[in-house]
């Protein structure tokens, strides 16, 4: 494995581990305040640690001789590269000014006249000045000069080369003339034919282009200084930070160290690892790679693909301190300390060592027995006991074994305790749970009975009471082989090889048993195997006895609850009803309905919803339903029926305060309405319920305006009706707040939805109900949903007679001799004389004392109805009339001729009524 130095520092005495970082800088050791021999250290002055001894210093010494060489070199190459540009200017300036008076207008006339010096001098000189050179010559072919600046030097010959401009080609050359070394150009002067008749000479002194140059100079040497001073700064701030990380040693110092560091770092029989902030592993010692079976390339690679497992990795990336956490590493058991390098300053990144602890395997295994066990008790117990289901419960306890504890899982529990009752001393087994690591379980399904056979492990752990665990199930199978040899030879195909009996018991009463079966693991149970079965099955136990409990209380509940609704509805013609009740799944509670029969062809509907859940809930509504059977008997309208309910409510609560001191919880919600078939109107009042749904014959839903009274409890306030016309064929819709409301849906969004339930003609109550309950109930119902749908019928207006009777005696004979006459058209004619006694009777009563207007109206239905009524609110009485006494006997007359009869009141005064059987 390649050895990567690491980073090292000075020997030193190492610090207290309880002391900070902070500490250790701001009290430096005695070796540091003292020499070695305990003199003091002299100061030292910023810079003098860069002396050439040390590393930094030497670094420091090479970067200033590589800075001043490479400003020397960048002067030098400034200074060649100004006298070249001072060249290349001089002879671009020059040539380009002889060509240009070359080519100017009027010079090859005035080289063709007879005295071209005349003509040319003045022009010359005064381009020579405008374009800044020493001179301009014009020559003529011959060379000989017909300008100059000097006039002296005019008719002399030309000095300089001069064949290349005859040929009609331009020149540029370096001399050594009279006023210096310059540069000078050569530039022929054609006529229109091409013929050279002159030529033009222009020259610069190379001193003149430079000056630009040298001007500049000063500031290149400024900037090179600049230069050399920052770059003089950097390399002291660099060997600064290198002594502060060399600790000021020398190179030999530092090959020493590194050489005792490398041999300290791999011989050691202790791993180390050191990685970056990101995880890269920088270096690795021997050992930790023998350790962690690392590859040799492992160095400057990331943690994530030297193939460690996923523990391993997620151990050694932490950049959080790891004191002496145990590393399970293949057959190794490896003691982990890890510590971030960026405590004192240092780069991000953490050290980690490894010591091999393979010794402490066996009390580890233990001690990770005794974690997965714990871990094992309470997963179990936040996962049993969820519900208060007696079958779900038991096969939470199969699920919490499987695979943790057991490969199989059987749960089976006496027959009675599924109905909430308590096990017989022989009872029948029914399997209630089963979990399995293998989709084929070669044991009995859930729901069946599974038979106790005599001799065999499970028989003697319910007879004993105890667990019972069994390493060999030879004898077992053999036992069970005569029973069923099909399913014990599924068993000893899928290797089923031990098993551990545990009776579920809980408060002195075997429940059932529950048997773990092993299959993939060879070891059989153990001692500490059935210490955890006995916990685990005595906490399922409970729960399940729980269960058991609150099913006893819940089917005790359910039946009170169910015997006092109503069994079926009475018959009767005036309405269509259907109806569904469901009761919540967590409890029962306390909505009711009923539909009441009431005389005159009349039907009552009532829904009320008592509050609360429970058997307190279900008997209350018990005797609120059965006081609105009484009070309904004496034909109440619904507004005063209200208030007698609202009155008894409150007497309950007070009852009950009484009885237990506790303060009252009783409240109740109830609509009441009375439908009449004869004129099609409803009579409806509500107390604290919710609005009834009305359906149009076209599929229209409303829902009417009806007063809405307190809730039944609170004495003293009134109640109101609210009159309804239905036509036939309409549909009447009174439900409880449990079809509407839930926990995951607001009330209005149910009314709405009721709506669009309900919307739509042609359909039966029975349908309706089907359709609202598909639409609106939950998922699970959390209160009882009570649902009435009353279809309005219409009595056929020829089973309805109706006479006005005058305030006359006489008249009492016209009214019988119609009424004869209608019972006749009936085919009534055997109720025609008890029919005329109970009308004479009633019509005289309220002729002597009643008040007009006096009526008598015949209903025929599924009784003869006889109804009079007149405006007083004075009723009759039964009696026994004396032997002496004159009258008094006409309503035993009626009492003993009629089937039924009564009064009501209403809001112009009575009516007595009374029914006769139809033959």
């Amino acid at each position: 494995m390649a050895r990567i130095p690491g980073r090292s520092r000075a020997p030193s005495a190492p610090p207290s581990s309880d002391r900070r970082p902070q500490d250790r800088r701001e009290r430096p050791t005695p070796e540091r305040r003292h020499g070695r021999h305990g003199q003091p250290r002299p100061k030292r002055r910023p810079w003098s640690a860069l002396g050439t001894r040390s590393v930094a210093g030497q670094v420091f010494v090479l970067q200033v001789v590589i800075v001043l060489l490479l400003v020397l070199a960048v002067g030098v190459e400034t200074v060649l590269q100004a006298r070249n540009d001072t060249a290349t200017e001089a002879r671009n300036r020059s040539l380009a000014v002889a060509e240009t008076y070359a080519n100017s207008p009027g010079i090859v006339p005035a080289l063709r006249s007879p005295d071209p010096t005349a003509l040319l001098q003045p022009s010359a000189e005064a381009a020579r000045v405008k374009a800044g050179v020493d001179f301009i010559v014009v020559l003529s072919t011959d060379s000989i000069r017909y300008t100059h600046p000097m006039p002296d030097r005019i008719g002399k010959k030309f000095v300089g080369t001069t064949a290349p401009a005859l040929a009609g080609q331009s020149i540029t050359e370096e001399v050594d003339g009279t006023i210096g070394h310059l540069v000078q150009a050569v530039v022929p002067v054609t006529d229109s034919d091409g013929t050279v008749v002159g030529m033009v000479s222009a020259g610069i002194r190379t001193s003149r282009v430079s000056d630009t140059t040298q001007r500049q100079l000063p500031i290149l040497l400024g900037a090179a200084a600049g230069a050399l001073v920052l770059a003089t700064a950097g390399s002291a701030l660099v060997s600064r930070r290198l002594r502060r990380q060399t600790r000021g040693l020398g190179p030999a110092a530092m090959t020493s160290l590194y050489e005792h560091h490398d041999a300290v770092l791999h011989a050691v029989r202790e791993g180390v690892l050191i990685l970056d902030g990101d995880g890269r592993l920088l270096l690795a010692n021997d050992e930790a790679g023998r350790l962690l079976e690392l590859p040799p390339d492992a160095e400057g690679r990331q943690l994530t693909d030297l193939g460690l497992d996923r523990r391993t990795v997620e151990l050694l990336a932490s950049t959080q301190p790891v004191t002496d956490e145990v590393l399970a590493a293949g057959e190794r058991l490896l003691v982990v300390n890890i510590r971030p390098t960026d405590r004192n300053g240092g780069p991000p990144g953490t050290v980690a060592t490894l010591r091999d602890s393979t010794e402490l395997r066996a009390l580890s295994g233990k001690a990770d027995l005794a974690r997965r066990r714990l871990k094992l008790l309470y997963e179990a117990g936040l996962a049993i006991g969820t519900t208060l289901d007696v079958t779900r419960t038991a096969q939470e306890l199969a699920d919490a074994a499987v695979p943790g504890f057991a490969d199989y899982v059987t749960v089976d529990l006496a027959e009675p305790v599924l109905r909430g009752d308590e096990p017989e001393p022989t009872p029948t087994m029914r399997r209630v749970g089963l979990s399995s690591i293998h989709p084929d379980p070669p044991f009995y399904p859930p729901g069946g009975d599974v038979p106790l056979i005599l001799g065999t492990p499970r028989a003697r752990a319910m007879e004993l009471g105890e667990p019972v665990a069994e390493s060999d199930l030879s004898d077992a199978l053999t036992a069970w082989l005569d029973h069923d040899p099909h399913r014990v030879g599924a068993i000893r195909r899928q290797g089923v090889h031990a098993l551990l009996a545990v009776p579920l018991r809980a408060r002195g009463v075997v429940l059932g048993i529950a048997t773990f079966w092993r299959s993939e693991r060879p070891e059989p149970f153990g001692q500490d195997d059935v210490w955890l079965g006995e916990e685990l099955v005595a906490r399922a136990a409970v729960c399940i006895d729980n269960a058991r409990r609150y099913t006893r209380e819940h089917t005790m509940a359910v039946t009170l609850q169910h015997s006092l609704l109503p069994g079926g509805l009475p018959e009767q013609d005036a309405l269509d009803v259907a109806y569904r009740y469901l009761p919540a799944q967590a409890g029962v509670g306390g909505d009711w309905f009923d539909v009441i029969p009431l005389p005159g062809a009349r039907v009552a509907l009532v829904v009320g919803d008592v509050v609360g859940h429970g058997v307190h809930a279900a008997a209350t509504m018990g005797r609120l339903r059965t006081a609105v059977h009484n009070f309904a008997s004496l034909d109440l309208p619904p507004d005063e029926l209200l208030g007698l309910m609202d009155d008894l409510v409150n007497r309950i609560d007070q009852e009950q305060d009484a009885a237990t001191g506790e303060a009252p919880i009783t409240g109740a919600t109830c609509l009441y309405a009375i439908y009449d078939p004869v004129t099609l109107r409803c009579t409806v009042a509500r107390a604290g319920h919710l609005l009834p749904a009305v359906v149009r014959p076209d599929g229209a839903v409303e829902f009417p305006e009806v007063p809405a009274g307190p809730p039944l409890g609170l004495v003293g306030l009134p109640f109101e009706t609210a009159e309804l016309q239905l036509a036939e064929g309409s549909k009447l819709v009174l439900y409880t707040d449990g079809l509407v409301e839930d926990r995951e849906r607001d009330i209005d969004v149910g009314l709405e939805l009721l709506r669009v339930a309900l919307a739509g003609a042609d359909r039966t109550p029975e349908q309706t109900c089907a359709d609202v309950l598909a639409t609106l109930l939950p998922a699970n119902p959390t209160d009882d949903i009570a649902l009435l749908v009353a279809m309005a019928r219409a009595l056929p207006a020829d089973q309805v007679a109706e006479w006005e009777v005058p305030p006359d005696p006489a008249a009492v004979r016209e009214i019988r001799a119609g009424v004869t006459a209608r019972l006749e058209a009936w085919g009534l004619d055997e109720l025609a004389f008890t029919t005329e006694l109970i009308l004479s009777e009633l019509i005289t009563n309220a002729i002597r004392y009643g008040l007009p207007p006096i009526r008598v109206r015949l209903i025929r239905d599924r009784t003869l109805i006889c109804e009079v009524s007149d405006g007083s609110s004075t009723s009759p009485h039964l009696r026994y009339a004396a032997s002496t006494d004159e009258g008094g006997r006409g309503l035993f007359l009626v009492a003993q001729f009629a089937e039924r009869w009564g009064t009501r009141y209403t809001a112009a005064g009575k009516v007595i009524w009374a029914e006769q059987r139809l033959p």
